[in-house]
C-alpha cells in the first residue's frame, strides 16, 4: 500500500526487485490467515527462510565471496518492506540478516567472517542478541555478565533476559564485561559469539500475554568459549552495540508491525461498502502517519548506502515509529468497537486481539522510549 505513495525515491534497480518478491509472497502466503501473518517478524519458519536464501534474498549487502549479493541498503529495504508488509514469517533469519551479519562483517576476524557469513546467507545460522540483563532495566552499561580470559579462551558466567528466539537460534552475540566493574560503565565491555549448544548454557522461555514464548532468559554457568569468540577488539563492545542498534532501528520494522491488521480492516471496510466517517478519519490518520515514517525510514537507508551510521536519526525514527505502531491497534479497535457488524469477521477480530496484546511490547524492544529520547537529546546537544 505505502509503496504507491510517491513521496520518496528508491533507485530503479532496487525497486525492480519488488515485483518478483511480491509474486513469490503472493503464492507462498496465499493460504495463511491474517491472524497468523500478523506475527510476521516474530513468526519463526526456518523452511521459509531457506526459500529466501535459495533466491539470494538473504545477506543482500554482504560481499559475494562470503555468499552475499553485494547489493546496497536500498535492495534490502525493498525486500524487507515486502516481507513485513505481507506478514511473512521472517523471525528465523531476521536478526542474523539484519544486524549480526553486518556486525561480523565490520568488526569480525577473517576466520569469523569466513565461517558465519556464508551460513547466514544460506539460512543455516540463526542468531539472537544478548544485551538486556535481569536487574539492569534499560541501563545497558551496567551489565554484569562476565567473560574471563583463560588459557582456553573465555570463561562465560552470567545471564541475559528478553532474548528473542534463543531456544531456536544457533548462536548469540552477547555484550559482556571482560574487565572492570559495572560501575565502570562503558569501559571494559566486549562482545562474544556464543554457541548455544555449549555445556553450561541454560535457556528458559518466557511466555507473554499473547501466549507466545518468543522471549527467554538465558543463563551461562562456566561456559567455555574458544579464543576466537571475541568480536573485534576487547573493550570495543559499546561502540559495536551502538552500531548494531543503528542497523536494528533503521529498517522498516516500525512501519509494518501492524500492517496486516490495517490491510485486514480495509478489506472488511470494502466488503461493507461505505466505511463511514469514523473509519475514513481513522484511515487518513494511519496512512498519513505511515507515509511520513516511511519517507524518514528510506532516508536512513540512503545514509547506510553512503556508508554512514545514522545512530541518532535511526533512534528518532524508532521513537516516532513506536508511537505510530502502538496507535494503530488502538485506532482500529475504536473503529471496530463502533461497528456492530465487525465481530462477524473472525479473522479481523483475531488479528486485532493479537496485536492489542502485543502492542505494549513495541515501546520496549530495541530500547524504551525514555532511553531513545535521551539518545536523541544528546544527539541534538541538549544534554
Amino acid at each position: 500500500m505505502l509503496d504507491t505513495l510517491p513521496l520518496t525515491w528508491i533507485p530503479e534497480e532496487d525497486e525492480a526487485l519488488r515485483t518478483e518478491v511480491r509474486r513469490f509472497l503472493d503464492e507462498t502466503l496465499k493460504d495463511i490467515p491474517d491472524d497468523v501473518r500478523a506475527r510476521s517478524w516474530l513468526g519463526f519458519d526456518a523452511a521459509f527462510s531457506r526459500k529466501l536464501a535459495d533466491r539470494g534474498w538473504l545477506g543482500l549487502s554482504l560481499p559475494r565471496h562470503y555468499g552475499g549479493a553485494e547489493k546496497g541498503a536500498f535492495a534490502r529495504y525493498v525486500i524487507s518492506e515486502e516481507l513485513l508488509g505481507a506478514g511473512a514469517p521472517v523471525s528465523a533469519h531476521w536478526i542474523a540478516d539484519r544486524q549480526s551479519g553486518p556486525l561480523i562483517l565490520k568488526y569480525g576476524t577473517e576466520q569469523q567472517k569466513s565461517y558465519y557469513l556464508p551460513r547466514i546467507c544460506r539460512a543455516e545460522a540463526f542468531f539472537c542478541i544478548g544485551m538486556s540483563e535481569p536487574g539492569s532495566g534499560s541501563d545497558l552499561a551496567s551489565i554484569r555478565t562476565r567473560a574471563v580470559h583463560n588459557d582456553k579462551g573465555w570463561l562465560l558466567n552470567g545471564s541475559k533476559i528478553w532474548t528473542t528466539n534463543a531456544p531456536r537460534s544457533h548462536f548469540m552475540i552477547a555484550l559482556v564485561r571482560t574487565s572492570g566493574e559495572p560501575a565502570d560503565r562503558y569501559k571494559g565491555l566486549s562482545q562474544v559469539i556464543v554457541d548455544l549448544t555449549l555445556p553450561g548454557v541454560d535457556i528458559r522461555p518466557i511466555r507473554d500475554l499473547s501466549g507466545d514464548a518468543h522471549f527467554s532468559e538465558v543463563f551461562f554457568e562456566n561456559v567455555q568459549l574458544s579464543p576466537d569468540a571475541l568480536v573485534g577488539e576487547e573493550g570495543d563492545g559499546w561502540a559495536q552495540v551502538n552500531a548494531e542498534l543503528a542497523f536494528e532501528r533503521s529498517g522498516p520494522e516500525r512501519l509494518y508491525s501492524s500492517m496486516v491488521l490495517v490491510e485486514s480492516w480495509l478489506r472488511y471496510c470494502r466488503r461493507r461498502g461505505e466505511a463511514g466517517a469514523l473509519s475514513s478519519v481513522t484511515l487518513g490518520r494511519i496512512v498519513s502517519s505511515l507515509a511520513v515514517l516511511r519517507a524518514l525510514s528510506i532516508s536512513l537507508a540512503g545514509q547506510l548506502a553512503r556508508g554512514e551510521s545514522p545512530a541518532m536519526q535511526a533512534t528518532l525514527v524508532k521513537d516516532l515509529g513506536t508511537e505510530i505502531e502502538q496507535a494503530i491497534p488502538r485506532l482500529i479497535g475504536d473503529a471496530v468497537a463502533n461497528d456492530p457488524h465487525a465481530c462477524r469477521d473472525i479473522t479481523l477480530m483475531r488479528t486485532l486481539a493479537y496485536l492489542e496484546q502485543l502492542a505494549p511490547s513495541f515501546s520496549l524492544r530495541g530500547g524504551t522510549r525514555e532511553i531513545l529520547r535521551g539518545i536523541i537529546a544528546r544527539g541534538l546537544g541538549l544534554r
